[in-house]
């Protein structure tokens, strides 16, 4: 890849390997642009694989009355349940009621109907099922522990979910093995390349490849030479680290983000048993928690804490303020409160949400509302940045993009689809819909040499690509026993991820391609030091050096756990 990036001269370059910068390069590579992608740490490493891991439209947008925002989003859900059908699926979201001595407020109920019945005909509509008003009883059916002192009835409508990781992922190989773009993680943008008249032409970048001692991401220090990459057009898809991009070309360093940290907590389904995702009231202010099952039912989220963020934008920590403002929000509703003790896994992220603009109006104090809206912005110099947006809505944010790429390009490529063709394009793992039907049957199940509910775990992750996934292990049982004790994650899927996704260190394997630390960081630390050995070879380590690499992300961990006032060492 290093070797292309130094000798070829793209179309497109791409910065940044979140699902805005895979969405873009896919685009990109699918209309036939020379195309190459670039991200500093691992794909997904930034908010891509810290989200709430849900694909919707953003029910509380309609109280802001953004109903054209709701629109596109629902019409995105749609399509990514379509094009990604391994990896995204329909989610029943629960809505409950509450009221005084179990009645509820009419125009209560009579406003969450209204919100309902405009979802479902912006667009909710097309995922098949419309929303209902169900019994308390029902409500109790799906969630046995909620409090009942005050609940009425409850409303169900839907949504989708994905891995957002995987998801990533999952673009970034689709524009690389099926369209030929060059596809480059750990290498990192240090400056801009510019012509005699000004204008961008490419950049310099550094590869930052983790050394063994790079437990959790880290790169090598920047030893590496760094090569220059010619492009007719440079994109900056950074998302909250825009900003320092657009520095590199601009005279000073712009302020044009308003960074909101999002924090989940993991618990086992023995605390909360829930089957579906609950929509619940925080009682001492006017937000709401999501109380999430994981596809496999063995664990429960819940997140997400929307507040304003202005520290160092790498590495965004849980503090225990926000463990504390979830586990009261949600305790304060449940019969069996949950407690610090039973929190399995932590993650933080950040949202680069648009700062707002000088309407002559004071600026909401509340991130949670300020506009999920994206925007795209092409610089005097022709750096094209895109910031804003949402998980759901990446795939048109990327359309718009190349299209104001392809707008600097003018007719200097010829041969190019002048227009976006991903709305009905399959990513891999999706791309066969009767094969992949085929493998969700009873009989492909029986046939795969492992269990009903992992084969059904590894459709959820691979799509197409599970039986190549299993041939790895070439019937050695070992490769099909656990990865992480008490998760659906096969050891063989390390090696998978190493030879054909390009992990490099234990938190690419562990965090991202596999989602183990962030569901169950204690089991997940323990069994790091036989993962590293496993993936030892293929990386190039030393038994020395992979049990210096496992030591690193356990104590990285450890010191996540650690600020938000956790402890990662009870039993």
């Amino acid at each position: 890849m290093l070797e292309r990036l130094a000798d070829e001269r793209f179309d497109v370059l791409v910065v940044g390997g979140g699902i805005t910068g895979a969405g873009v390069a896919l685009d990109a590579a699918s209309r036939g642009l020379r195309t190459a992608l670039v991200e500093r740490h691992d794909f997904a490493s930034g908010t891509s694989s810290k989200s709430s891991k849900m694909v919707h439209g953003g029910l509380r947008y309609l109280q802001q009355h953004d109903f054209r925002l709701v629109y596109e989003a629902l019409h995105e859900r749609q399509r990514l349940l379509d094009n990604a059908s391994h990896l995204v699926s329909p989610l029943p979201f629960l809505i409950p009621l509450f009221g005084r001595e179990g009645m509820v407020n009419r125009n209560v109920a009579r406003t969450y109907s209204t919100a309902l019945w405009l979802y479902d005909l912006t667009g909710g509509l097309r995922i098949g099922k419309r929303h209902q008003r169900i019994t308390r009883s029902a409500v109790e059916g799906h969630l046995p522990t909620l409090r009942t002192d005050h609940l009425a009835a409850g409303f169900l409508y839907f949504d989708a979910r994905a891995d957002d990781a995987r998801l990533t992922l999952s673009i970034v190989r689709t524009a690389a093995l099926d369209f030929g773009a060059v596809a480059a993680n750990y290498v990192e943008v240090t400056g801009l390349l510019h012509d005699s008249s000004g204008a961008v032409r490419g950049a310099k970048v550094r590869p930052t490849a983790p050394g063994p001692g790079k437990g959790r991401g880290g790169g090598n220090g920047g030893t590496a030479s760094e090569i220059e990459v010619s492009a007719s057009v440079v994109v900056n898809a950074t998302g909250v680290w825009a900003d320092d991009i657009r520095a590199l070309d601009e005279a000073t360093h712009p302020h044009s983000l308003r960074p909101a940290k999002g924090i989940h907590l993991s618990f086992p389904r023995s605390k909360i048993p829930a089957d579906i995702a609950a929509v619940l009231p925080v009682r001492r202010d006017r937000r709401s928690i999501f109380m999430v099952p994981w596809p496999d039912g063995g664990d429960v989220y819940i997140g997400t804490t929307d507040t304003d963020f202005d520290g160092p934008l790498d590495g965004p920590l849980c503090t225990p303020e926000d463990v504390d403002y979830l586990i009261d929000a949600a305790s304060a509703l449940l019969t069996t409160p949950v407690t610090r003790d039973d929190v399995t896994g932590i993650w933080a992220g950040l949202r680069p949400l648009l700062a707002p603009s000088n309407t002559g109006r004071a600026p909401s104090a509340r991130t949670a509302d300020l506009s999920r809206r994206h925007k795209v912005r092409v610089s005097p110099s022709g750096l094209v940045t895109v910031t804003g947006g949402k998980l759901t809505t990446y795939r048109r944010m990327a359309e718009d993009t190349v299209d104001a790429a392809a707008g600097l390009l003018g007719s200097t490529v010829p041969g190019v689809a002048s227009k976006s063709v991903t709305a009905r394009l399959a990513i891999r793992g999706s791309s066969d819909a009767s094969r992949l039907e085929e493998l969700g049957s009873a009989g492909a199940a029986k046939d795969s040499g492992v269990d009903e509910a992992t084969w059904s775990c590894l459709i959820g992750r691979y799509g197409t690509e599970a039986p190549d996934v299993l041939a790895l292990a070439k019937g050695d049982t070992a490769l099909l026993a656990p990865l992480v004790e008490g998760l659906p994650h096969l050891r063989v899927e390390a090696l998978w991820a190493v030879r054909h996704e390009m992990a490099l260190t234990l938190d690419d394997l562990l965090a991202r391609r596999t989602r183990a630390v962030i569901r169950r960081a204690a089991d997940t630390v323990c069994a790091a030091g036989e993962i590293a050995q496993l993936v030892a070879a293929e990386l190039g380590m030393s038994t020395d050096d992979a049990t210096s690499q496992a030591a690193a992300f356990a104590e990285a961990t450890r010191r996540e756990w650690s600020a938000a006032g956790l402890d990662l060492s009870r039993p």
